[in-house]
């Protein structure tokens, strides 16, 4: 029911959700010597969702590990610049998909009220 009430945007705010925590992950690790910053596509991982993976699935599928511009000596492939910038864009992303679902139960709860 809540995938035509809300179409794709419950699915785009979970999986953007996932992709935050990932980020999360990558920039609390920036010291950790040989940790890998993954990240996913959100894209596929959408395609992924709609078509009826899993989240999980969705998720394995669209995870991609990044390569580095200037990898550093102890194997760590996180840049903060480049995790700082995914995040604030997923952040807008995320913002975004829950004005969307806002607006989306302003309208249902008019129509209940018959407004």
């Amino acid at each position: 029911m809540s995938e035509t009430l809300f179409g794709i945007h419950g699915t785009a705010l979970e999986l953007r959700s996932q992709r935050m925590g990932l980020l999360t992950s990558n920039i609390a690790n920036a010291a950790t010597p040989g940790y890998k910053a993954k990240d996913i596509d959100f894209a596929t991982a959408l395609k992924a969702r709609t078509t009826g993976a899993s989240m999980d699935q969705a998720m394995d599928s669209a995870t991609r590990y990044r390569v580095p511009v200037m990898p550093s000596l102890d194997g760590n492939t996180v840049e903060m610049a480049t995790e700082q910038t995914a995040f604030a864009e997923n952040a807008v992303g995320y913002s975004a998909t829950l004005s969307f679902l806002k607006g989306r139960v302003e309208t249902i709860t008019r129509a209940i009220r018959g407004e």
